[in-house]
């Protein structure tokens, strides 16, 4: 460590020298897209004679410093034509450049040697990107293409099943993931209970999945970050596309307030199957709706405004009975300004909501929880040089939590109004993230992030002797709730429990020839929220709590090395990684705890550890008719709960157990192959070891009822699970010239009709009075067709 810091500080001295012997000047400005004016993410600009470069930022701006002198650049992206051409630094010089999308055929896309390197070269690793391309080729469900869903065909990434909301990163919960969508915090990512995700693909334009080596940017969650950007909507021209599927359909509208200047994107989605159910005398209704929205406006060089905004709710009845509403409300306003050409800063105010509403009329009461929100954020990006850049800033957010709250719907329901007590936290953060080049083999970011959390004041805390809210009793083996000696009352202003962490961030990579090279990285995260759910898969129910006087913040360790290689002129490219990660302070539950409306969570709760370690590869092909990826895990996700005194079992007597989301194996094989201009296939395999679980191991007779005795937690598995899906896509007239164009897109689903288990249960057989286990499946075979279009 010494060595390096001797290294970093020589490094610093040398480049202040050579800024000093010869004069440098600055090119800087931003890559959008000639037809539609959007800002492009991570294009490419390369000065070859220099083996030197840059990439756009998350709003296509980029800045490079050079020697005085004529250059040859290049501009590259993926799925673009390569601008090349010559220019004359003498002094500082703006200058954008507008990319014209590459033909359809992914034989004309050129990427040069010198852009493999660059690539080779970064010190980020345990990152993935998905075009909305890729996402919309592949297979999926009822026709209907998902994000989240696309993202668990990558190593590393898993979920809990078909039909489960989330998704799991290297063995973690996914309460342990951010999920950002324009900077703002979504807190669940599902619609229809894990069915589909809110993310409408028309209006995504970028996406990227860190599993390790996060930037110090990113806090708040210790497993991984999701980071989603939306388009800005076209300044130049109105346009509307869509598509029509079995069960839902999307409509997206965007273009200019004014030419160049200002643009507009609105979408919407929605599910309609439940139309159809009065037809089979089904007085039941299942669908979804959202809404994306953005204005963007350019005010001058130096200064662009955004307004984005998402609205989504899910509803779930059942004939007048029952009633669920639960959604996402998020708006986002930006605002990116240029001090120099080396200074790039960018100031968001935002507001996120999560809500659910339960309605049961057949006991006469409403049921209202949730989640708010409020956050600010200012950051920095500095091009101090070529071979150094940092990243600074801070954020600070506001949350107000609300575990439940019922309302009786008549007066005479008998029921009582209830509210649990609300709770409020302040998280704050600042940090710094430096991208350093040492030598033309060897560079290195590293940074820190400094979080802070204060648990602000609510109407009651429970008091406990010895601040134990939960005892062990040894003459039956169990944990039993302990009743509190009394209560505490706060002002809001005042503080219960604050918590401080540092958090570093170090990454390196050496480059061992122009096509490969090795990184490792090292990562500190800390979380202070955590979802109360004892299920595999979250559900809507579940509720955000914060850190307190009795619930500790997570904390991660992980360590990651990799070996990284291009073929055949990035025809091909592989990863290969391994991690090891181990997290402090994560919330186990005693046997037999109830999570519904319970307003002292501390009884029912240990503090334990997990940790989750293994090995990713992920091989593509990149160019060519046929592109996809195979990618494989092997993996081991544990935790382990010990007593609090020796005297304690702890939970599974204090031993590690798999958690719900170990899977030893996970592979996944995706393709897509264009058969000409009209046709284009693609296909998914996926084989995954089965999920552990808790069987019964035997029974016995108590007072006249069956009480089952059961085994070591999750010591058991589910059956493997694996399918494989197809899709065809179809563009009858290719040639066309119309402004309205059109394309089919024919699906299977599991086409071989497995019967993956999404649980087996344990019953008696009613005939026979036997024993018998009963496997639920999901999906069989699920064939779609959907039409898309665009004018």
């Amino acid at each position: 460590m010494k060595l390096l810091l001797r290294g970093i500080i020589l490094s610093l001295l040398l480049s202040a020298f050579s800024l000093q012997a010869q004069e440098k000047f600055t090119l800087s400005g931003k890559v959008t897209d000639i037809l539609s004016n959007e800002t492009l993410i991570g294009v490419n600009i390369i000065i070859p004679e220099l083996q030197t470069g840059s990439v756009t930022n998350e709003y296509g701006f980029y800045s490079i410093t050079l020697p005085e002198g004529s250059y040859s650049i290049q501009i590259s992206y993926l799925g673009f034509k390569t601008i090349s051409e010559t220019i004359t630094l003498t002094n500082n010089l703006t200058k954008n450049y507008q990319l014209e999308e590459a033909a359809e055929s992914l034989d004309e896309v050129i990427l040069t040697d010198d852009i493999e390197r660059l690539n080779i070269k970064k010190p980020q690793m345990s990152v993935n990107s998905l075009s909305i391309k890729t996402i919309k080729n592949m297979p999926v469900v009822l026709g209907e293409v998902d994000v989240i869903k696309s993202i668990t065909l990558l190593p590393g990434v898993t979920n809990s099943g078909e039909g489960s909301s989330g998704f799991n990163v290297r063995g973690g919960a996914a309460d342990q993931n951010l999920i950002l969508l324009d900077e703002a915090t979504i807190f669940n990512s599902s619609h229809l209970f894990g069915f589909f995700s809110v993310f409408n693909p028309d209006a995504i334009k970028d996406l990227k999945l860190y599993k390790g080596g996060i930037p110090a940017k990113y806090g708040g969650r210790v497993s991984s970050v999701l980071d989603i950007y939306q388009k800005e909507g076209n300044s130049k021209e109105f346009h509307v596309n869509g598509g029509i599927g079995l069960i839902s359909s999307r409509l997206l509208a965007e273009g200019p307030i004014k030419k160049d200047k200002g643009s507009f994107l609105l979408g919407g989605r929605s599910s309609y199957a439940h139309l159809f159910l009065p037809l089979f005398d089904i007085d039941s209704k299942a669908y979804f709706y959202d809404l994306n929205t953005k204005l963007s406006y350019n005010i001058n060089n130096n200064n662009n405004i955004y307004l984005s905004g998402y609205f989504g709710r899910d509803v779930f009845k059942i004939s007048d009975t029952f009633e669920n509403t639960f959604g996402n409300t998020v708006l986002n306003f930006r605002w990116n300004h240029l001090f120099s050409d080396k200074l790039f800063s960018n100031l968001s105010l935002i507001y996120s909501d999560y809500y659910y509403g339960l309605t049961l009329n057949f006991v006469e009461f409403d049921w209202e929880s949730g989640i708010k929100n409020f956050n600010l954020k200012y950051d920095f990006k500095h091009y101090i040089s070529n071979d150094f850049k940092l990243e600074y800033g801070l954020n600070t957010m506001y949350y107000t939590f609300n575990p439940g709250e019922i309302t009786p719907t008549t007066e005479t329901s008998g029921i009582n109004p209830y509210k649990l007590i609300d709770k409020f936290a302040f998280e704050n953060a600042i940090y710094i993230d430096a991208e350093h080049k040492l030598s033309d083999k060897l560079s290195v970011s590293y940074g820190a992030r400094l979080s802070m959390f204060h648990r602000l004041g609510q109407d009651e805390l429970n008091i406990y002797e010895n601040n134990n809210p939960l005892t062990f009793n040894e003459a039956i083996g169990i944990y039993q709730k302990t009743e509190p000696i009394g209560t505490e009352t706060f002002n809001k202003s005042d503080v219960i429990e604050s918590f401080a962490n540092i958090e570093p961030r170090i990454a390196v990579a050496y480059q061992l020839n122009d096509n490969a090279s090795v990184k490792a990285s090292y990562n500190r995260m800390s979380q202070y929220l955590h979802l109360l759910s004892n299920t595999s898969s979250p559900t809507p129910l579940d509720i955000w709590t914060p850190s307190g006087k009795y619930v500790k913040p997570q904390l991660l360790d992980q360590v990651a090395i990799g070996y990284f290689k291009t073929f055949k002129n990035n025809v091909f490219s592989l990863e290969v990684e391994s991690f090891y990660k181990t997290i402090k302070n994560r919330i186990d539950y005693v046997d037999g705890a109830d999570l519904i409306a319970n307003d002292a969570i501390e009884q029912i709760i240990l503090n334990g550890e997990a940790r989750a370690y293994g090995l990713e590869v992920l091989l593509r092909k990149n160019e060519g008719r046929f592109t996809g990826w195979l990618a494989y895990t092997l993996s081991k996700s544990e935790q382990r709960t010990p007593g609090k005194t020796a005297a304690e079992t702890g939970i599974n007597n204090g031993e590690w157990y798999n958690t719900a989301y170990d899977k030893t194996h996970d592979i996944s094989l995706t393709g897509s192959y264009e058969l000409n201009k009209k046709w284009s296939f693609s296909s998914n395999f996926i084989f995954q070891t089965g999920q552990p679980t808790t069987y019964p191991n035997g029974q016995y007779e108590y007072n006249g009822l069956v009480i089952p005795n059961y085994e070591a937690r999750n010591s058991s598995r589910l059956p493997s699970y694996h399918r494989l899906d197809i899709s065809a896509t179809y563009n009858p007239k290719p040639e066309s010239i119309k402004k309205f164009k059109g394309e089919w897109v024919f699906g299977v689903y599991n086409i071989y009709g497995r019967k993956n288990a999404a649980s087996i249960s344990f019953r008696e057989n009613r005939n026979t009075g036997v024993n018998e286990a009963v496997r639920l499946a999901i999906f069989g075979i699920v064939p779609s067709v959907s039409y898309n279009f665009k004018f």
